[in-house]
């Protein structure tokens, strides 16, 4: 049974490929346009998977779409009806766009991709359970999934066993955390569905001052369920998001590029500390209604590494697996699975322990893009590669690494990064100027040996996605300076030689040079910009940036030589 799992007209488009129970292939949209978090029909995607699984749009059996669009639009008509005349201007601007793409999806997989079968729609949050418990190592789980809006439904709590998931609670629009999130990113100043991370990030260095005056704001119950104050928002009815009343109460909003001040950071960390106890509250409740030791994790809150960390720590769950594609995109891959385990009644079959589901590259691939843009360039075998790169990472050179198949999600993890020497104290400014041009508060993550996580982190454990934020042990930040927060976390990747072998090596040959089994690992990109996919984009990247050395496949590029 062949299953094509489809994200598409919201954010984050991406394509996932299901065959027997087994998923074979998965990828953004973005990746291939390399526009950033393109929401368009993800043609492109789609014809990757079937192409990486040897099908044509004819053996698909089903095609599953991650929500219904009827239900979201029925909701958008509710909306605008309660809030008119108000809400008149984004109903004009909607309704357009959903008469003629987003209610309109067999007949765009038939016009794109020539398929003509059965098409099943999930719902959102059904699909984002889908996607964290059905490919989790877990028998039974309880599955929370926390976003900004699927149709009505933007939180909700599942409990899942065997091929079976049961939706215990929900909690509906117009009361969002996601979307509360997403309101004060606008607010300070950043792009909603984008720079989420960056408030994240950016919390850190204030204090949550604005605590109890948030409480007039949202109201968050012991179990988790919330209500927002509606009269603070106004995403029902405009495109702004916050409320005049908000700004009166809590100052003007910053500009995109304004200088960020004490009261933004302050704002940032009150946002982030109401979010990670409303997290603790939703977890502690849904242990409470499944008894379960096991949770899984889904939806755009869920990437959010900061309150993972809390849950991890202070939540009562023994073990923990997050969708590593958490947001739409896995929605994708949430729908297919939900198609076969859910609807077709098939046992699970499939455990996700990587995330290298996008394409990859031959020899004679690269070589070729390498040859059409004259590219003085060295081959070298694994050994002789490994080594040469550890080296120059030691003596703080930036490389572009460039192995294998791409990564599913907005994580980089060793086929599509841009690593550096996490010692140097200077390399995370060097970094964000010279390489990535971004903001100079964000953060690096560090890539760790699993074996030596325990030397650098509190209550180390096991974290190959790169979810959850750790404290950094006292002894160990000198080593890791620049792969240390402000506040001193770190969001690591832990490597395992038997999902990643070529890059464990890597890390274990800059560790018998240095001492330090960690390198800086940021996605292999810029500011702005998808992570890179083909040899192409990523001899882009390397030639428009600070980057010293390109990796890709066997072949090693020096700046100074070209």
């Amino acid at each position: 049974m062949n299953i094509l799992g489809i994200s598409c007209h919201y954010h984050d488009s991406a394509a996932s490929l299901v065959k027997n129970g087994v998923l074979v292939a998965a990828a953004e949209e973005e990746r291939f346009t390399r526009k950033k978090h393109d929401n368009s029909f993800p043609t492109n995607a789609i014809e990757y998977c079937l192409k990486e699984g040897k099908i044509i749009a004819d053996e698909v059996d089903v095609a599953a779409f991650y929500d219904k669009p009827m239900l979201k639009f029925d909701r958008i008509l509710h909306t605008s009806v309660e809030y008119f005349p108000k809400s008149f201007g984004m109903f004009c601007e909607a309704v357009p766009q959903w008469l003629t793409e987003k209610l309109r999806i067999p007949s765009l997989l038939k016009n794109r991709i020539g398929y003509r079968g059965e098409v099943m729609f999930i719902e959102h949050h059904k699909s984002h359970a889908a996607s964290a418990f059905f490919v989790s190592p877990f028998e039974e789980a309880a599955i929370v999934t926390v976003d900004g809006i699927g149709e009505w439904t933007s939180a909700a709590i599942h409990h899942g066993k065997d091929n079976k998931i049961e939706v215990l609670k929900e909690i509906r629009f117009p009361h969002s955390l996601g979307l509360f999130y997403s309101t004060m990113t606008s607010y300070l100043g950043f792009k909603v569905n984008n720079d989420e991370f960056k408030v994240m990030g950016l919390s850190a260095y204030g204090t949550p001052i604005y605590y109890n005056k948030f409480k007039n704001v949202i109201d968050v119950k012991e179990d988790g369920s919330f209500n927002l104050n509606m009269k603070y928002f106004s995403y029902t009815y405009d495109k702004k998001m916050f409320s005049d009343l908000f700004e009166k109460k809590f100052g003007p909003r910053r500009e995109y590029e304004d200088k960020i001040t004490n009261r933004h950071k302050n704002i940032a960390a009150t946002l982030q500390k109401i979010t990670e106890e409303t997290m603790l509250k939703i977890v502690n409740y849904a242990h409470k209604l499944t008894g379960s030791e096991n949770l899984c994790m889904a939806g755009g809150v869920a990437l959010n590494c900061v309150a993972n960390g809390r849950v991890s720590r202070e939540g009562p769950f023994k073990r923990i697996f997050i969708q590593p594609a958490a947001t739409d995109a896995g929605g994708s891959l949430g729908a297919s699975f939900y198609v076969y385990n859910q609807i077709y009644g098939n046992p699970r079959k499939y455990v996700m322990k990587d995330t290298y589901l996008g394409p990859s590259f031959n020899e004679k691939e690269i070589k070729t893009c390498l040859e059409k843009n004259k590219v003085e360039c060295e081959k070298l075998n694994n050994k002789r590669l490994i080594e040469k790169t550890a080296i120059l990472i030691s003596q703080d050179k930036i490389v572009g690494w460039f192995q294998g198949r791409m990564e599913f999600g907005p994580r980089a993890l060793g086929s599509r990064s841009i690593l550096a020497n996490p010692k140097n104290p200077k390399m995370k400014d060097i970094l964000n100027k010279k390489v990535k041009h971004r903001e100079p508060f964000r953060p690096f993550a560090p890539s760790i040996l699993r074996e030596n996580a325990k030397d650098y982190l509190v209550r180390a454990c096991d974290s190959p996605f790169m979810l959850v934020a750790f404290d950094v042990k006292k002894d160990g930040i000198k080593d890791i300076i620049s792969a240390t927060h402000v506040d001193g976390t770190c969001r690591p990747q832990t490597v395992e030689r038997r999902r990643n072998k070529l890059y464990h090596n890597l890390i274990y040959e800059f560790k018998k040079r240095t001492g330090i089994p960690v390198v800086i690992n940021t996605s292999f990109n810029v500011r702005g910009e998808p992570i890179v996919c083909t040899p192409e984009d990523a001899y882009n990247c390397f030639k428009n940036t600070g980057i010293d050395y390109l990796v890709i496949g066997n072949y090693f590029i020096s700046k100074e030589e070209n």
